[in-house]
């Protein structure tokens, strides 16, 4: 098992990407905090690791709230001692045409994507350096490196974490951390389940047209990516045993976005 001994936060863990990486790394042999702000499917997801022989626990957290965050980081150091790994996944998303979006819109999504990437990562290093070791996996996505209409805070805001890695993959190397970050393309999950009705209203299409002709117009065989696909990735950057993969960002979008 690749990550037998590494203890792991994965946040927005109750369903969709975040919940098939902790699950991933569970049968990986990790110890898993699943964080996320719906504690009771956490616990629901929780329950499903354990019956099938993982150890994991539920994190009630906020990402956007830093006492939340640093709460919820403590409580994993309290019960397994140090935090080897962590997936900053958590996520929203609100689509509109930019002179359309609030401020408070604008700002609620900026905190989710970045702000708690920055607050989690600020609350894990410090068990990282003291142990020399540490693994901070970003979920960014392709819209990482391309924009598309009616998305822009979420496109700035994965645009960031690109910056953000870097900087921690800078610092952290000397330190025994690695940072990366994992681009999805569209993955039929909750949030983008979502977005089709949304899209459907602005572009004018149906639902189906939507996922056909918007959503993986670009891709090689009209495939969504799976959450399988991404927990992969996630195993991929968590155990890789040094620093000649770090500050780098892994695309799998069925070919949409290639580099």
């Amino acid at each position: 098992m690749r990550l037998q001994g590494k203890t792991a936060i994965v946040t927005g863990a109750a369903s969709g990407i975040g919940r098939a990486i902790a699950e991933r790394f569970a049968n990986e042999g990790a110890k898993v905090a699943l964080a996320d702000l719906n504690a009771e499917a956490a616990e629901a997801a929780v329950e499903g690791i354990r019956g099938a022989g993982g150890e994991a626990m539920a994190v009630a957290m906020d990402v956007a709230d830093e006492g939340a965050v640093n709460a919820g980081v403590q409580r994993v150091l309290d019960a397994w001692g140090k935090v080897d790994i962590l997936v900053s996944n958590a996520g929203i998303q609100i689509v509109k045409p930019v002179e359309q979006f609030s401020y408070a819109e604008w700002r609620q999504m900026i905190a989710i994507h970045l702000d708690g990437a920055f607050l989690l990562t600020k609350a894990c290093l410090p068990s990282m350096y003291a142990n020399r070791f540490g693994r901070v996996i970003y979920m960014g996505s392709v819209h990482s490196k391309l924009a598309s209409p009616l998305k822009a805070p979420y496109v700035a805001a994965k645009h960031a974490l690109l910056g953000l890695a870097r900087v921690v993959a800078k610092e952290g190397g000397p330190k025994g951390v690695t940072a990366n970050v994992i681009c999805p393309g569209f993955v039929r999950t909750p949030l983008v389940e979502r977005q089709i009705p949304d899209l459907a209203r602005q572009y004018g299409l149906s639902e189906e047209e939507v996922a056909r002709t918007v959503m993986l117009k670009d891709t090689v065989d009209g495939e969504f990516t799976t959450v399988d696909d991404i927990a992969e990735i996630a195993v991929l950057f968590a155990a890789w045993p040094n620093a000649a993969l770090t500050g780098q960002s892994l695309i799998a979008s069925h070919g949409w976005c290639m580099e």
